[in-house]
């Protein structure tokens, strides 16, 4: 599909923007990949595709605890563009370019 592929991206957060790499994977309907970062990897499954927009969630360890991060996103070509909703902190634009 056309949102396969890997991405860096930035997350411009409260605390600062944030970059990782993202690497997005189809099958039929559902999203699965993979968060690469300065906090380290974490892969992620149960997403969902529906044609260029792509949603999924993931929980992270913070030093406040555990956060749920939601992911809602649109892929243009090699431009992916979206944002985070990170539990009560409210929600953060994604930006970012297939590598």
């Amino acid at each position: 599909m056309a949102v396969d592929g890997t991405y860096e991206i930035t997350i411009d957060t409260p605390m600062g923007a944030q970059t990782a790499t993202l690497t997005l994977k189809t099958d039929g309907d559902a999203l699965s990949g993979k968060i690469d970062s300065p906090l380290g990897a974490q892969e992620f499954s149960g997403g969902s595709v529906s044609g260029d927009d792509i949603t999924w969630q993931m929980e992270i360890d913070s030093p406040m605890g555990k956060i749920n991060l939601e992911y809602k996103a649109k892929v243009t070509g090699d431009d992916i563009a979206g944002e985070v909703k990170a539990g009560g902190f409210g929600s953060s634009p994604l930006k970012g370019k297939r590598v």
